[in-house]
């Protein structure tokens, strides 16, 4: 018995509204009853409503052409699983690729997977040709399996991984012997090197004076590039705005490699528009006597002459000896100085690029690779080899006037893009970049010129 009808007890006075209250009480629980039986429709309709649109979302496809890939090993399983599970996780070609087609040759191992048991193979500044590779294997629509119908042919023969055991640098001694001996295993099985005479076919020569494989100038224009690629398209580091002969034949400017997972764990520590409390940074081999033992001045005596006007100089933090943490002093620099070398290019130029670090280059004549996507003049400087003496005024200067405009071009993400390498090709990439130079090649594809002829 509720606590209402213990209040009011039916006597011969209340009976009637007594029993008028226990009529209003059960129409009120009919009203109730009826009300929660519409109240759990309405709840189940609802909750099943709520979990199918939860399972919807949660199970949609992410296109992968979104989706930032990184070398490290969580994210590459993800990648692959994604693959394994929906068919419609493919890249699609863009739309500037439309219908180019590239054929991979399946070399023997000893051209290129072989040498992968030295780590070191894939990560140099010279492992581009290993880069290159990785991201053709696993840039689907564009890679065919048929070589009939292919625009060009990859031939993926790596010639940088052979290291001195004496420095520890790359020997390329071996690279025109190797590269023959692939060419001559091709025109033996396949048909498509004779029927163009190689002119459709790519191949990497990413060392310091391109196809010419040798490390010192003079040696390498003595030598040439091999009659065996003169009609083939080289994708090359060396470049320069003059006549050369070691670029004297079809070829696409690349940048050298430096690994993308280095940057990203740096740009961790210490972000793009951190602080940066270095104004002009170098470290590198700078010697006080640069004569080589070949008589050739290293650098063509520039770093010696930075180092001897600007050491001591509390503008300059210069440093000659390695660190495998340097990045981390690109990250807080200002300025970073990218002179020549034995060549004009340098790896410090992408480096410099990829930390925020405005590069100074110090490299009469030098052709910079992508200018259509990276305005190197917006981002860079470019001081001649004439000048360093004069490198404190100028970069003083430039730190007044316009130095934040310089920054700001550099500090936006697709220029950095433009110049890394991944496994897996992302759209404005360098991979992709190296496809967009291809594709204004293709007259030079057999396949089109035969289509075209008929």
């Amino acid at each position: 018995m509720t606590w209402l009808q213990n209040c009011i007890k039916p006597t011969k006075k209340n009976r009637g509204f007594y029993v008028k209250m226990r009529i209003l009480h059960k129409g009120r629980q009919s009203e109730k009853s009826l009300f929660f039986k519409y109240y759990k429709w309405v709840l189940w309709f609802s909750f099943t409503l709520y979990f199918l649109t939860s399972f919807l979302i949660s199970n949609k496809p992410i296109p992968l052409s979104k989706t930032p890939v990184s070398g490290s090993k969580s994210s590459r399983v993800l990648f692959e699983s994604a693959n394994k599970t929906s068919h419609k996780s493919k890249r699609k070609n863009p739309a500037s690729f439309k219908d180019l087609k590239i054929y991979i040759y399946e070399l023997p191992s000893e051209y290129n997977e072989d040498w992968l048991s030295n780590k070191r193979c894939s990560n140099h500044l010279f492992a581009s040709e290993v880069a290159i590779h990785r991201a053709l294997m696993n840039t689907y629509d564009l890679r065919t399996f048929d070589p009939y119908e292919a625009d060009f042919f990859f031939v993926p023969v790596y010639v940088s991984c052979n290291f001195s055991t004496v420095n520890g640098f790359p020997a390329i001694g071996h690279a025109r012997s190797l590269i023959y001996s692939a060419i001559q295993h091709i025109s033996a099985n396949y048909p498509f090197w004779n029927r163009s005479l190689g002119s459709d076919h790519i191949f990497v020569a990413s060392h310091d004076f391109g196809a010419c494989f040798h490390t010192m100038e003079d040696r390498a224009i003595d030598d040439g590039i091999p009659e065996f690629l003169k009609n083939s398209i080289i994708l090359q580091t060396f470049g320069v705005n003059y006549k050369h002969p070691c670029q004297d034949v079809e070829n696409v400017l690349i940048p050298p490699y430096i690994p993308p997972e280095s940057i990203r764990k740096t740009l961790e520590k210490a972000p793009l528009t951190g602080n940066r409390d270095i104004m002009v940074f170098f470290r590198g081999k700078m010697e006080v006597h640069p004569k080589n033992i070949s008589g050739k001045f290293y650098s063509k005596r520039v770093r010696t002459e930075i180092w001897r006007r600007y050491n001591g100089d509390r503008r300059f933090y210069l440093q000659r000896h390695r660190f495998a943490g340097y990045q981390s002093e690109i990250v807080r620099s200002v300025f970073c100085l990218c002179p020549l070398g034995w060549a004009p290019w340098s790896p410090r130029l992408v480096e410099s690029v990829a930390l925020g670090c405005v590069p100074v280059i110090i490299a009469d004549g030098i052709r910079l690779p992508f200018p259509s996507a990276v305005k190197w003049p917006e981002i860079s400087l470019t001081v001649a080899e004439r000048d360093v003496g004069k490198l404190g005024r100028i970069l003083e200067h430039v730190a007044m006037t316009n130095l934040s405009t310089i920054q700001r071009n550099l500090w936006n993400p697709a220029v950095p893009r433009a110049l890394l390498f991944h496994d897996h090709m992302q759209e404005g990439d360098a991979t992709w970049h190296v496809l967009d130079s291809l594709y204004q090649k293709l007259n030079r594809s057999k396949r089109r010129s035969k289509v075209s002829s008929q």
